[in-house]
Formats: structure tokens, C-alpha cells, sequence
């Protein structure tokens, strides 16, 4: 089995599904990709050769920050009937409620990721320019590596944005303390928009040397952006920014 998450949760590293399933394939292996940051709206793995696509339900399918579920999608007879069995077998279904819950997110799941790619665009070309801001991480930017596969494999850019704020830990931790319109918080993918330092937070359990070969460091901030007015969100980031970087003198 190969197994690969595109984009990359926190660096966004955007991987070529079809050379992937190609690969794959020539060495009688299934692909699983992991499509949680995109969501089914703006990339659909199994068009590009992935055999099995997960979401965690919990993020944009839902959207709403009140569901735990995740769902598997395949489009081949012989591994949806493994996977029925062994569901069936585990127990792994979820409770009618979070059903209902998921359905109902679901069905606004076009209009909130348009949403929340747009302010996502606007918010990395922003930080981009900023003085407080070392490097932006955006599928949508051209100065991403990967924008070309992503323009190529993906009808949208998401919400997701990675950046490196200029100075340490420190500066770091003055900038989340600081926001007052994104909330602290380790999920992503619901209307609100949240932020979060991955190397004290979401992977503080990776050791400090892989987390160094992936670029995970101090400096390092994940945006789950959200539907709130675009300028909030700016004006949000551009003071919490500010503060940051006057605290360096």
C-alpha cells in the first residue's frame, strides 16, 4: 500500500497523485491518499488513480466543529466489500446524530470552501508582503514548488496557508496570544478560522530532528482559514504580526 497526504499537513507539500498511482501500479500496490485539506470539492484523488481517498468527516465535510468521523471513498467493488467487512466486523459506524450532523455540513460544503479559499488567497498574498512574515506556504501562490501540480490536479487552493513569522519561539507565542478573531485551537477545516504553532502543538510529539528535516520549527504557523470577513481576518493578522515583530526591538 502507498499512502500519501497532498497537501501536507503543516508544510503543504503538494505530491503528484497520477505519477503516484503509476508508481504504485507498476509495483501491484494499492494508493491511499488522504484528501482531508482539499475535501471532495476541490480534489477528487480517484480521478487521478488513487484507489482509496479518506477525509476526516471531522473538518470541511462537516465544517462545523461539533463532529468526530472520517469516511473512506473507493471506486472498486473488490475493496469496498473488504472495507464493508472489516466495518462490520469492528464496529466502526458511527451514531445517527453524527450522521445527520455530517449531512447537514455537507450540503453547504460548496459554498464554504469558495468562501474560505477566497480569504485564504487574499490572507497569503498579504502575508506575503508582510515585514513580520519570513516565507508564505500557499498551493495558490506561484511561489509555491508544487503550484504547478496543484493547478494541474486541483479545481481550488483551499484554506489552508503555512508561514514563518521572522524571530523565535518567543515571537511565535506573541503573535497567537495577540489574535483576537482566530481562535488557538490544534483542528481545521469549520467556518471559523483558527491558528496554531504545529512544533508546540499538533506535533510536538515528532522528535525535534525529524521535525528540523521537515522545516517544522518555532517560527513555523498553520492558518485554518474561515468565512469570517476577509479585512477581520487581515486587520487580526496585521496587528498580532506587528506585535511580534516590535517585540524584537
Amino acid at each position: 500500500l502507498f499512502w500519501l497526504e497532498t497537501p501536507t499537513n503543516p508544510t503543504l507539500k503538494v505530491t503528484d497523485i497520477g505519477a503516484v498511482s503509476t508508481l504504485a501500479k507498476s509495483c501491484g500496490a494499492l494508493l491511499a491518499v488522504d484528501n482531508t485539506f482539499c475535501s471532495p470539492y476541490f480534489q477528487n484523488p480517484l480521478d487521478h488513480g488513487a484507489d482509496i481517498v479518506v477525509h476526516s468527516v471531522t473538518k470541511y465535510i462537516n465544517g462545523h466543529s461539533d463532529v468526530v468521523m472520517g469516511v473512506v471513498c473507493t471506486n472498486d467493488e473488490e475493496i469496498y466489500k473488504q472495507l464493508r467487512f472489516t466495518q462490520n466486523g469492528v464496529g466502526a459506524v458511527p451514531s445517527p446524530f453524527d450522521c445527520y450532523l455530517a449531512h447537514r455540513g455537507l450540503k453547504t460544503l460548496h459554498v464554504r470552501m469558495e468562501a474560505a479559499a477566497r480569504n485564504a488567497y487574499a490572507i497569503a498574498l498579504f502575508l506575503e508582503r508582510h515585514d513580520g512574515v519570513t516565507k508564505v506556504v500557499y498551493p495558490g501562490l506561484k511561489s509555491h514548488p508544487q503550484h504547478d501540480i496543484a493547478v494541474r490536479q486541483q479545481h481550488g487552493f483551499g484554506a489552508m496557508i503555512t508561514f514563518y513569522c521572522v524571530g523565535g519561539r518567543d515571537q511565535s507565542a506573541i503573535f497567537l496570544q495577540k489574535l483576537l478573531v482566530f481562535a488557538l485551537a490544534e483542528s481545521l477545516g469549520a467556518v471559523e478560522s483558527l491558528a496554531e504553532c504545529p512544533s508546540l502543538m499538533t506535533h510536538a510529539s515528532v522528535p525535534d530532528e525529524q521535525r528540523a528535516l521537515l522545516g517544522i520549527d518555532d517560527t513555523l504557523i498553520r492558518l485554518s482559514v474561515g468565512i469570517e470577513n476577509c479585512s477581520d481576518l487581515i486587520e487580526d493578522l496585521d496587528r498580532a504580526l506587528n506585535a511580534s515583530l516590535n517585540s524584537l526591538g
